[in-house]
């Protein structure tokens, strides 16, 4: 199981690197567009669909790596069973959090497909295309905060590492 959720987080950072590579050769594309005089229609929506797509599917990858920011005045001042609970409750409180997000993100791309949602811009790109991402995104982090809730509760998330190496 640990293999196949670690797969599913690097997965999400290497489609995140793609977006990224994506993002890079529309921003390209628009400056050589403009300097030899031609233009191509949708290179500004589709980078910022690319750049959305990117951040959200590296936030699991970055959880999971501790490098996502943390807040820990509260939590440097707690020792044993106060910290532990405090801890468990942060991460419950997220993992509830990041499954809101990705309830109401896979809604909406379904709702997008269902009404025929399109963009505004020339392109007409239908919304609910890059709207997957945020998606796919949201709920791999649901799946992180998951997994590390249930890590922190069996006592084999490595909590003060992370704690040391951020502050």
């Amino acid at each position: 199981m640990r293999r196949a959720l670690d797969a599913l987080y690097d997965g999400a950072a290497w489609l995140a690197a793609l977006s990224m590579v994506g993002l890079l050769a529309m921003v390209l594309l628009t400056i050589l567009s403009r300097q030899l005089g031609f233009h191509v229609p949708g290179t500004d929506a589709y980078a910022g669909y690319l750049m959305a797509a990117a951040g959200f599917l590296a936030l699991a990858h970055t959880l999971k790596k501790g490098e996502h920011i943390r807040v820990t005045l509260l939590l440097g001042r707690l020792q044993g069973g106060a910290r532990r609970a405090m801890e468990l409750w942060a991460l419950a409180a997220a993992a509830a959090l990041a499954g809101l997000f990705a309830w109401y993100s896979a809604r909406l791309v379904w709702q997008s497909r269902l009404f025929n949602d399109i963009s505004t811009g020339n392109d007409a790109t239908p919304l609910w295309i890059p709207q997957l991402a945020m998606a796919a995104g949201t709920l791999v982090l649901f799946v992180a905060f998951v997994d590390e809730l249930v890590q922190a509760a069996t006592g084999r998330r490595a909590t003060e590492d992370q704690s040391a190496r951020h502050e």
